[in-house]
């Protein structure tokens, strides 16, 4: 089938562990347990922050949000990845255009929401820091429920754009250098033409509109540094201290960005090398999460621990 004189591809072939295909057994049990790690963690902070009624508060719903987001981030990729190393034993996986659109338009809207949580979050320390006295009467219960719908509404309303448009592209190759499929790179593999450019300036004007809740956050602590340095030592030490895993969150989330966007300048070199990043890009965020929040909050490392040492007891 063609499209103003060029060809539409239907399939794609995902090479990304073709370079590494003779050691396809040991990375499919590396991601097993790093898949089954996460669905533990990420399950185990959730029920904890849902099952305590100390924990209902704005900042833990947002939290477990977060990790909700990073839970099903990981189940939209790890399976697919293990099947993947379990049946292509050349490291070449094929897969329909409809299924990578698929999975695209998730992980791409997964990670807006990503950065609408941390910006969201990051406000509703700065309330609770520099606005005490009003914090209860700015984030009610409703409000909350508000910016979370918010927080996923907006980026799947904006990805759908960009799915649409990158499902009416017509490809003239079809071998994607990844792991998994996202749509930048799906669109990387079009002809040119009027739809390419127009879904390319789409693809810039999403990234600049994901670039307000980065600044956003970064204006939020920014105050919030501003005023614990205007306040006693205990007071700063408290307000750092819960600020802090949302720091951590975020730089992870844009470390891996980074590292993104270097994958895009490596394709054409060794494919080794891109496969290595995409890795990183694929564990880093989903690990480190549930382990930044477990570890470095205080109330959900008492129950944890709380919950754990009882289970061994019995």
């Amino acid at each position: 089938m063609t499209s103003a004189g060029f060809n539409v591809t239907s399939s794609l072939t995902l090479v990304g562990f073709s370079s590494l295909s003779g050691h396809s057994s040991l990375l499919f049990f590396v991601f097993l347990l790093l898949y089954l790690f996460v669905l533990f963690s990420d399950s185990l902070v959730i029920y904890i922050i849902c099952s305590q009624r100390a924990l209902h508060r704005p900042m833990f719903a947002f939290v477990a949000s977060l990790l909700l987001n990073s839970l099903t981030a990981s189940t939209l990729i790890y399976p697919k990845l293990l099947s993947d190393l379990l049946l292509s034993g050349a490291g070449l996986v094929q897969v329909s255009r409809t299924l990578c659109l698929c999975q695209g338009f998730f992980v791409n809207t997964l990670g807006g929401a990503s950065f609408m949580l941390l910006s969201v979050m990051a406000f509703d320390r700065y309330l609770s820091i520099c606005h005490p006295m009003h914090y209860a009467v700015l984030v009610t219960p409703a409000k909350v429920v508000l910016m979370l719908l918010f927080c996923w509404m907006l980026p799947s309303i904006l990805v759908v754009v960009s799915t649409l448009l990158a499902s009416r592209i017509p490809l003239c190759r079809a071998q994607l250098n990844r792991v998994y499929c996202d749509l930048y790179s799906l669109v990387s593999l079009s002809c040119g033409g009027a739809a390419a450019q127009l879904s390319g300036i789409y693809s810039v004007l999403l990234a600049a509109v994901l670039v307000f809740p980065a600044a956003f956050l970064l204006f939020s602590y920014a105050r919030i540094l501003f005023i614990c340095l205007r306040r006693s030592r205990s007071f700063s030490s408290k307000a750092l201290q819960t600020c802090l895993p949302h720091l951590l969150v975020f730089f992870n989330y844009t470390i891996s960005i980074f590292l993104d966007l270097m994958l895009r300048r490596l394709q054409s070199n060794r494919e080794s090398d891109t496969t290595l990043i995409t890795s990183i890009l694929i564990l880093v965020p989903t690990v480190l999460n549930p382990v930044v929040y477990g570890l470095k909050l205080k109330e959900v490392f008492t129950h944890v621990k709380r919950l754990l040492s009882c289970r061994r007891d019995s």
